[in-house]
């Protein structure tokens, strides 16, 4: 399939771009980078010196990816053999220098997802089969095994760690050098390594302007979760009257509900 490479895109004369890929209006590439077979870039993208970008790879609008990172390169999971699958980015995300983020294998989704708003600082990972929100932060080193999902606004801090098929709830924290190997629920700080739950995120929901009384609520809610010596069923019974009253906690039980690991305790 022919390419297409949009005047107004401003591509030094050092880049290698491939000639089936789509590169859109406003565009920056620095020099030293590949642009390789099946590469999309949306409107407005700025990608620095020294940057591989593989495809299929289809990255939204006005994203900025720093020098040393290769964005869609083929997953080493030892099960793919070359099938064709994909990497979808979202718009205005932030990669930083030396981060690494795979595409998916046709065992799973047959693609990566990375939503929107996002910031992935210096080396850090994205697995194949990954999927990642909008608003997430993962510090330096963070890394995502295969198969991760990952909330709206959860935050993996420096060298955070996620088992395969894990997924972390929105609004969650980790703090450095977690070792994650279950579920994370939404709102719930974790930290240590094996990852232990210490408390609600609540620095982060004052911030995203959660009210006082739901944070109250999903405080109360931690508490069944995770003081009263329930087992996830009896939690999920006991949380009723309080999201009836508090609809911000469904978010928590939902996260609950959908675990296929188990949650970190």
């Amino acid at each position: 399939m022919p390419g297409h490479i949009d005047a107004s895109a401003e591509i030094d004369p050092r880049a290698i771009i491939d000639p089936t890929a789509v590169i859109g209006a406003n565009v920056k590439i620095g020099p030293w980078t590949i642009v390789g077979p099946g590469v999309e870039l949306g409107e407005g993208c700025d990608v620095r010196s020294h940057v591989v970008l593989k495809g299929p790879s289809r990255i939204g609008k006005n994203n900025t990816i720093y020098q040393f990172s290769t964005v869609g390169e083929d997953t080493p999971d030892l099960k793919y053999k070359g099938e064709p699958t994909e990497l979808i980015i979202g718009d205005n995300n932030v990669i930083r220098e030396g981060v690494t983020i795979h595409r998916g294998t046709v065992q799973d989704l047959g693609k990566t997802v990375i939503g929107s708003n996002n910031l992935l600082m210096a080396y850090a990972h994205v697995g194949h089969d990954s999927v990642i929100g909008d608003h997430c932060i993962m510090v330096n080193n963070a890394s995502l095994a295969g198969h991760v999902v990952v909330g709206d606004w959860a935050i993996l801090s420096g060298y955070s760690l996620v088992h395969q098929f894990c997924s972390i709830g929105a609004h969650s924290f980790s703090g450095f050098g977690c070792h994650i190997s279950k579920d994370v629920p939404a709102y719930v700080t974790v930290s240590g390594s094996p990852a232990e739950a210490k408390t609600i995120n609540v620095e982060g929901l004052k911030r995203r302007g959660f009210s006082s009384d739901a944070i109250s609520a999903i405080r109360r809610a931690y508490k069944i979760i995770y003081r009263q010596g329930l087992t996830v069923d009896e939690a999920l019974n006991a949380l009723q009257p309080l999201i009836a009253e508090h609809p911000e906690v469904e978010l928590m039980a939902a996260s609950l509900k959908q675990s296929q690991r188990g949650i970190v305790r």
